[in-house]
């Protein structure tokens, strides 16, 4: 029957609906693709990583990585910020608005970041890094020397990938992917060339994986801001503090969010280091690379949507909002599916990645498993919230997330004598909290009843 063979099919997924259904298809199918590439550089790295560095320096490299995350969110919520003041400026056509948002977040994240690298040098000689890695005191200069280099690097990524963030709402995340890729690759690249000319340096792997990202972003905001993006490009006389108090009443509570989302999911690898050694860290972390694929691939769909989802509610767009639901619900139910494969096939897998170097139980990788499908279901309506900018309800929850989840942790792991499984179990009993409010808060904004905390 004319029209109805695959390519049609294609076609007329790519070009149906309307102006926004369209550049959010394209994108999700275009970031789908450079993710799969990224998610094959990550899996090339770690049995690379991992053979180079051996288990307990691989260890140490990994909980190294989860605290100086920590860093990323001492932006106060800027980057988020600028997320939704930016999607908003564009829907209404507002340039100059644009620029202005742009312009003070740079110079606040400048300002910010500029700060904490001054104390970190401040207090870095202070700082017994070799005792907070739970390493031997024979590893102290070495560590010590880590810290401070992937620190500055660190710093200066999270000023420099502001241009990822405006990719992001101005509902172009493909690209926003692209620089993430382009960064992987040129880690990758480091790595290796390292692996065949030196022997086991810490130092060496720090430097391959923290400064490839920031040559690429720079790269990237220099060729933007030149082109595309010139009617924003960032400029002190663009700089308003009032603009950085409108970006800050909302970044405010994305921050607070985001360091209660730290306690709760980056801090696993240190209360593992600290209850059993670093060693033990490696396989939770291998499981949990396996199983985030899941997490990775649902956000690939969800990225694109926070701004699309802004952009409709500030257009009063309701009925796109509702099928665009129902679509990621459907969606969830094949990611349940998914998981439970994954969990199937995991030992065969963790075989073929990491050979027999690690051994990981099937408890930890069935706990993943019900951890990944349980955040998918939190960030299907986090990401509509999010994009709303309601999130006050959010931010109590992952307060309360925050305060419950390490004393739970370390209960469950230490004192219930669930190991490293406990630290998992613990996780997932405080997302519970969202996984039953988040919904109903979403429902009420739909229908518009959300009135009180369900609408702040």
């Amino acid at each position: 029957m004319k029209g109805s063979g695959p390519v049609h099919l294609v076609k007329e997924f790519f070009t149906g609906g309307g102006e926004r259904s369209v550049k959010v298809k394209r994108h999700i199918v275009y970031s789908f693709l450079l993710k799969a590439a990224s998610i094959l550089i990550t899996f090339l790295l770690v049995p690379l990583t991992l053979h180079y560095l051996g288990t307990a320096r691989y260890g140490i490299w990994i909980t190294l990585s989860s605290i100086l995350g920590w860093i990323g969110f001492f932006d106060i919520g800027l980057g988020n910020g600028l997320r939704n003041k930016f999607a908003e400026a564009m829907a209404r056509s507002d340039h100059g608005l644009a620029r202005k948002y742009v312009s003070t977040t740079y110079g606040g994240m400048t300002v910010i970041f500029g700060a904490i690298m001054l104390l970190f040098f401040l207090v870095n000689p202070f700082l017994n890094w070799a005792k907070i890695l739970n390493t031997p005191p024979g590893m102290q200069q070495e560590v010590t020397i880590l810290a401070t280099v992937v620190v500055v690097f660190f710093i200066i990524r999270f000023v420099t990938g502001l241009i990822s963030v405006i990719l992001t709402a101005d509902q172009r995340p493909a690209l926003s992917g692209l620089l993430t890729f382009l960064g992987n690759l040129a880690a990758l690249a480091g790595v290796y060339i390292i692996t065949k000319i030196t022997e086991g340096s810490l130092v060496y792997i720090g430097i391959a994986l923290s400064a490839a990202p920031v040559i690429v972003y720079i790269v990237a905001s220099v060729w933007y801001f030149g082109r595309d993006y010139s009617f924003c490009r960032p400029s002190l006389k663009f700089f308003h503090r009032q603009y950085l108090k409108d970006l800050m009443s909302l970044g405010v509570q994305f921050f607070i969010i985001n360091i209660a989302v730290l306690v709760i999911f980056t801090t696993s690898n240190l209360i593992i280091t600290q209850l059993f050694s670093p060693a033990e860290v490696t396989p939770y972390n291998i499981a949990y690379r396996y199983f985030s694929m899941i997490t990775m691939g649902f956000e690939i769909i969800l990225v694109p949507l926070w701004t699309a989802f802004t952009d409709a509610y500030v257009k009063k767009d309701i009925p796109w909002i509702r099928n665009t639901i129902r679509y990621l619900l459907f969606v969830w139910g094949g990611m349940i599916v998914l998981s439970l494969i994954m969990l199937a096939f995991s030992g065969i897998f963790y075989r073929f990645w990491v050979g027999s170097e690690v051994t990981i139980p099937f408890s930890m990788s069935a706990l993943l498993a019900g951890y990944v499908i349980l955040a998918t279901w939190c960030n299907l309506w986090a990401y509509f919230i999010n994009g709303t900018g309601k999130i006050r309800i959010s931010l109590y929850i992952a307060v309360f997330q925050a305060v419950a989840n390490i004393p739970l942790a370390i209960f469950l792991a230490r004192n219930a004598h669930l190991g490293p499984q406990g630290v998992v179990l613990a996780t997932m009993i405080v997302m519970l909290a969202g996984a039953i409010l988040s919904p109903i808060q979403s429902i009420k904004i739909i229908e518009g009843k959300d009135s009180g905390l369900w609408g702040k």
